[in-house]
Parts: structure tokens; sequence; C-alpha cells
């Protein structure tokens, strides 16, 4: 009987490359040419008879071929992963002119920031709520070894990885909480932030990649429910306005018949009072300007 096996993927770790300095190789390629040159000279001089004159020149020309094929380049913020038949040896930082053994593979990987806007996605939030969201990520390259050999292709994989954290932080709050009592991605920005950077963090670290800085660009209500949306908040901010309107107005109103009751301008009995309670409450609530009635009689007749 036979079971079904996996492997795990064995993690490489980025080490340092063994090199030359290339401009020491370049003076040894200057020599092989002046000595090809000399040899060469002979070699005419003695009409080709001469073996040694031909060996020497043999030499300096392979001597020439073989150092020239082993140098390469490296700009700041840039590496060149270094490999021996397939098998990774080391990863050269150091910048300027460098040279290697012409057998040994190269690939070139760039060590700079990247910035990245990621495009607008469809997610639903916490309460199913379809929201778009758009997010800017700032990444590099910390271990190229991880970054060449453990994914296909790491940029590729830092695109998906980013939407698949959107996706993630955006189902796991609301976009909007109208009583200001839960977490929400429209007014946590900074803290939904952070946990979307760690969240790509942990992401990309199998890919020797880390993340510098990271938010949202784009946060808004689907197109199909956005209209409801707004009027859902104006009626919000419409109830708000009108209770803070309606305490104030309470208040004032209880201070003008305190002080005059304490100040015994005029007798008020209940239903004055009440009378003068609801007026009050008219002229303050009220949106638009009030209109004085003059009252020539009594409010009994």
């Amino acid at each position: 009987m036979t079971g079904d096996s996996t492997t795990n993927l064995t993690a490489s770790r980025e080490v340092a490359a063994r090199s030359f300095n290339g401009y020491l190789m370049l003076l040894l390629m200057l020599l092989s040419m002046g000595w090809s040159g000399w040899s060469g000279t002979q070699l005419v001089a003695s009409e080709g008879q001469s073996s040694l004159a031909l060996v020497s020149l043999t030499c300096g020309v392979l001597a020439f071929l073989f150092v020239s094929t082993g140098f390469y380049m490296i700009q700041p913020n840039q590496g060149f992963a270094l490999t021996l038949f397939g098998a990774y040896k080391g990863t050269d930082r150091n910048e300027g002119l460098r040279w290697t053994w012409p057998w040994m593979g190269k690939a070139k990987i760039s060590l700079r920031a990247n910035n990245l806007i990621s495009e607008k996605i469809k997610v639903n939030d916490l309460r199913g709520n379809p929201i778009e969201m758009a997010a800017q990520v700032v990444w590099r390259v910390t271990d190229t070894a991880q970054a060449l050999f453990d994914v296909d292709d790491y940029k590729a994989f830092v695109l998906a990885q980013i939407e698949a954290a959107v996706r993630t932080i955006g189902a796991r709050y609301p976009y909007d909480d109208f009583t200001h009592q839960e977490v929400t991605l429209r007014g946590n920005h900074d803290q939904v932030g952070g946990e979307l950077r760690l969240e790509l963090m942990e992401r990309l670290r199998v890919a020797g990649i880390t993340v510098d800085e990271c938010g949202f660009t784009h946060l808004a209500y689907a197109q199909e429910i956005a209209g409801a949306m707004l009027r859902r908040q104006q009626a919000e901010a419409m109830v708000a306005a009108r209770k803070t309107l309606v305490e104030g107005a309470v208040g004032m109103v209880e201070m003008a018949l305190d002080m005059l009751s304490a100040k015994k301008v005029v007798e008020l009995d209940d239903e004055r009072r009440a009378a003068m309670v609801s007026n009050l409450m008219v002229v303050l609530c009220g949106e638009r300007d009030t209109q004085p009635v003059v009252n020539a009689g009594s409010l009994y007749s």
C-alpha cells in the first residue's frame, strides 16, 4: 500500500559570494594583450619558425579570452547571484567592476525600493457590503537567494500577495460604523494600514521580501450601493445634528425659565409655562426665521 507524500519547500538563504576585484583583473587582461602582441611580433620576426613564440602567443590569447569573459558591473543597491552548474554559490553585493570565473552563472537582482499601487478590487467587508479597495506598497528584496530560487517570479508573487492581503484585511473589518464603537476601514486608517503591512510581510517572507510602507489609496463603497449608503450617511448626520440642536435648546429653555422665576420677572402657571416652552422650542429648533406675533389680548381670551 502506498500513501501520498509531500515535500516541504527547502528555504534558501543568502550567503556572500567569493569574487575578485575587477580592476585588478582588467590590468591582468591588458597585460595578456601586451604579451600576445609581443609574442606575435616575435613570431613574425622568426617567419613562423619559432615554436616558443607560437606557444606564447596562444597562451596570451587564451588568457585574454579567459579573463575578458568574467567581468560584470554592480551598481549601488544591486546584487549578482552566482551559481555553478545550477548550484547557488552566493550573492555579490560589492559595488563597481567585479570578476568571477567564466563558468559561473550570474543573475542580476535589484535591491532598491519598489513603489507599487495595486488595481482596484471589489471586496465584501465584515458586514457583507461590497466595497472597492486599492493599496500602495513600498517593498524591496532583502534575501536575494529566496527571491530568485524559492519563488518562480518574485515580482508576480508580490502582485498576487498584495491582492490577497487586501482582500483579507477588507473582510476583517466593516467599512464604517455609524455608532463609532468598532474598528473600521474608513475610521481607523492607520491601524488597518499597519495590519495590512504585517499581513504582507508574513506572506512575502517566503520570497525574501520586506515591506517598508503601505496604505490604502482607494476606499469606497461599490457603485451598486454607493447611493444608498450616501443617503444613510446623510440621514445619520441629520439625526445627530438634530439631537445636538434639541439638547442645546432644552438647556436654553430651562435656563430661561429658571432666570425668570429667580428674578420674579413674571409669574407663570403651568399653562403659561407650557406655552412659553413651546414658543421657545419653535424659535430655537426651527429651520426658518421666526416671525413675531403681537398678542393684544390674554392667553385665556
